[in-house]
This record gives structure tokens, C-alpha cells and sequence, in this order.
């Protein structure tokens, strides 16, 4: 999805205001007034309220896959792809906080596209556990719930935004610390 410069300062404005007042909670009129234009304006640059949420969830949604084919792509060892899989996908959500939140949180209020997000969600989640399998048994590691294992890793991945504080100058200490969180912390002392 290619935005203009318009669309991006559009985006980038309703980021932050959808963060602070949540979706249902932002109009229109309120992006207008955050961006010092009126809201008559504000649709010769965006259809909808909606089409921002759609911008937002589609687009970060995009990132995900994008770095989850490039682990896939990759020939090296098993144990190295779950922690590739893990650096990728964190670095997604750390570098986008405030787009992860909403994402997380607000993709519900997507109307006309409700139905095609639901069934990408249901895509990746998949495209995970296949991995995640995969690497499960190329370690002949036990995994009695690959759907749990699945979901469980995805929404720790997804939700750690809340757990580290903004001027948190290295996510790579970050990574770190979930990596061995969930690693070990579900495959127990097998380091």
C-alpha cells in the first residue's frame, strides 16, 4: 500500500489520536482539528475514518508476513529460525508501538474489510504454526498444542509493547529477554 504525503501526515496524526481516544472514541472532526484543517478537506485525501484503520491494520499486518517469508526463506538450523522468527516479528512491534496497539486493539472496528482481515489473521497465524511445528520436530521437541504454542507466542510477541518504556534505548535487550522468556520458558532447560 503506497500512501501520498498527505495520506501519510493523515495516518501519522490519526496514529496518535487513535492511540489516545481509541478508534470509536476519534472522529473525523478530530483528526481535522489535530491536523489544522477542515474536516470537509480532510476526504479529498481519505474516503473514511475506516480507510485509516484499514491503512493501519493492513499495513502493519503486511510487515508480519513480510518478515515471516523471509525466516521461511532462510536455510539454517532449526532453533536459529524460531529465534529469527522472534527477532523479526519483535522488531516489527517495537518499531511500531502505537501502530501495534491499534492493530491489536481496534482491527474489531473494521467494517467492510472486517471479513478479509479476519481470514490474513487466520493466514499468519497458520503460516506460524507450520513453523513453529516444523522446528518442534526437527528438534524432536514435544509439542502437545501447536495452536496454543502458536497463539500464546503471538500474543506475548504481539502484547510486549506494554511491558517496556519508551525511552527503552535498546530492543535488542528487549528481544533478548522475551527470546529467553518464551524459548525456555516453555521449553524448560533445554538451552
Amino acid at each position: 500500500m503506497e500512501l501520498k504525503e498527505k495520506q501519510r501526515k493523515i495516518l501519522d496524526v490519526a496514529v496518535d489520536l487513535f492511540k489516545e481516544k481509541g478508534y470509536m472514541g476519534s472522529s473525523v472532526r478530530d483528526l481535522a482539528t489535530k491536523l489544522n484543517i477542515k474536516a470537509a478537506s480532510l476526504y479529498a485525501h481519505i474516503r473514511s475514518k475506516e480507510e485509516i484503520l484499514e491503512w493501519i491494520c493492513f499495513g502493519i499486518a503486511q510487515e508480519f508476513f513480510d518478515e515471516l517469508q523471509e525466516v521461511k526463506s532462510t536455510d539454517i538450523a532449526p532453533k536459529d529460525k524460531l529465534n529469527l522468527f522472534l527477532d523479526k516479528h519483535l522488531s516489527v512491534v517495537l518499531q511500531n508501538r502505537d501502530v501495534t496497539h491499534i492493530y491489536s486493539n481496534e482491527w474489531r472496528h473494521l467494517d467492510e474489510r472486517l471479513p478479509e482481515f479476519i481470514e490474513l489473521r487466520k493466514n499468519y497465524q497458520e503460516e506460524v504454526e507450520q513453523l513453529i511445528s516444523e522446528i518442534y520436530h526437527a528438534q524432536n521437541w514435544e509439542l502437545k498444542s501447536p495452536t496454543f504454542t502458536t497463539r500464546f507466542i503471538l500474543h506475548t510477541l504481539n502484547n510486549s509493547y506494554f511491558w517496556f518504556k519508551r525511552n527503552t534505548e535498546s530492543t535488542s535487550e528487549i528481544t533478548d529477554e522475551i527470546r529467553e522468556k518464551l524459548l525456555y520458558g516453555l521449553l524448560g532447560n533445554q538451552k
